[in-house]
């Protein structure tokens, strides 16, 4: 199989200013920190980013690394806990002397990791947490995020629903009872409350976290009769509801709507029937409408499929996407300094403006440091070839046009969105076989 997929292009300019730079002024490595759950119930993401990284440093470096220098990772387990990966990122940083981190996954860690980024001056991607809050409530130099957050993720699953159901009445909530579970509902409420202010919300439920049982939340559902249930749950969890929903025919009587649902597909099978809505945290699928005809994209898919037994689910995507960005910075901050070895901080500066691509669409880093990541949703379909739901009516919407603007706090911007503003979105519209 042919192993040069993704950054093969970007490899050939790698070396041509190698050529140009001299041998002396490189470093032996580009040593880069990665944290990821690689223990506890959120490995569901963090063993596949990991086994992507991989995959895609050795495809890197096969192909002249950054600049004509091999990059060497890290990996530090976020299921350690907090206080474990603070201290394994100082020790990265001050002993071992990387040069980038990705970190993290989780959004508590990120709010942790940022300042500390920030303090030892360090390049630090957010490669995959979703909170709304670092860059709305801090300004920072060395912390970035490759990738969306939640409320383009949300506010897509909202324009997603009133695009494709404008006449439901009735809405209930069943999420995890933590930090996310709290505020992405509460941006998905708000916007929906400002686009449909006559939709009733009839249920509000927060299971604790790793709830084994939903029986209560579903027999009250069933008999609340609610058009939409969403559920901006993930892993286990999400699993479990939707497993238990079918079963007891929940699914038959509401729509699901589930933003984070692309990565349970696979585990999910045929429990997850045709007609619900799923997201994909991007343009985050396997299955990509503009991509999956792509060489280099379906030979990493079935490359990724024959070493892990699976198709990438979105943390593949966000992981594809910080590399390409950290591959990006350099090579813009080396063609800036005359073909030079450039230092961290012409790298830093190199970030300002920087449009990279990983395994989906483009992404840009804009004014606050936050990448804009255009958002695919579809809906549930059983397709021959798949033993899961597969996504058709899919529609992605621009980035830019459901990303909170610069200096604005979400769920206040949010709350200014008119009706009018369902329609006032363009969408691109796919379908399974398209």
């Amino acid at each position: 199989m042919n192993r040069k997929l993704l950054f093969g292009a970007a490899g050939a300019v790698s070396l041509m200013f190698a050529a140009v730079a001299s041998a002396a002024e490189k470093p032996e490595q580009v040593q880069v920190g990665i944290t990821a759950f690689l223990s506890g119930p959120a490995s569901v993401f963090g063993e596949p980013a990991k086994a992507a990284a991989e995959m895609m440093v050795e495809e890197m470096n096969a192909a002249g690394g950054i600049g004509g220098v091999p990059i060497r990772t890290y990996f530090v387990d976020e299921g350690a806990g907090g206080e474990a990966v603070l201290a394994e990122y100082r020790r990265l940083v001050q002993d071992v002397g990387v040069d980038a981190m990705l970190a993290s996954i989780s959004s508590g860690n990120c709010n942790k990791v940022a300042p500390l980024a920030e303090d030892l001056k360090v390049l630090n991607f957010m490669w995959d947490c979703g909170t709304q809050r670092i860059f709305e409530e801090n300004d920072y130099r060395y912390v970035f995020r490759t990738q969306g957050h939640a409320t383009p993720e949300m506010l897509s699953s909202v324009l997603y629903l009133l695009k494709t159901k404008p006449d439901f009445k009735k809405i209930a909530v069943v999420n995890q009872d933590y930090a996310w579970g709290r505020e992405s509902w509460k941006m998905f409420s708000a916007a929906l409350k400002a686009m449909k202010p006559d939709v009733e919300i009839v249920a509000e439920f927060f299971p604790k976290f790793g709830a084994p049982d939903f029986s209560t939340e579903i027999s009250r559902l069933q008999a609340l009769r609610p058009d939409v249930i969403v559920s901006t749950s993930w892993g286990g969890d999400l699993d479990t509801f939707v497993r238990q929903a079918s079963q007891r025919g929940l699914t038959n009587s509401s729509t699901l709507v589930l933003p984070l649902a692309e990565s349970s597909l696979q585990r999910l099978g045929k429990a997850l029937p045709p007609g619900h809505i799923v997201g994909t945290r991007g343009d985050h699928y396997f299955l990509h409408p503009e991509k999956k005809s792509d060489p280099a994209f379906s030979g990493f898919v079935a490359a990724f499929k024959e070493k892990t037994g699976a198709y990438p689910i979105y943390p593949v995507f966000h992981m594809s996407q910080a590399l390409s960005a950290l591959k990006g910075a350099y090579e813009k901050a080396i063609a800036a300094n005359g073909g030079k070895w450039p230092d961290r901080e012409q790298v830093v500066d190199a970030m300002a403006g920087l449009s990279f691509a990983g395994l989906g669409r483009e992404v840009r880093i804009r004014e606050d440091n936050q990448g804009i990541e255009d958002q695919l949703l579809g809906t549930t379909i059983h397709a021959p070839g798949h033993d899961f739901a597969v996504l058709d009516n899919m529609m992605m919407f621009d980035g830019d046009d459901v990303t909170t603007p610069v200096g604005q706090e979400s769920v206040s911007w949010l709350e200014t969105l008119s009706p009018g503003f369902v329609k006032e979105v363009k969408v691109e519209t796919f379908d399974h076989g398209s």
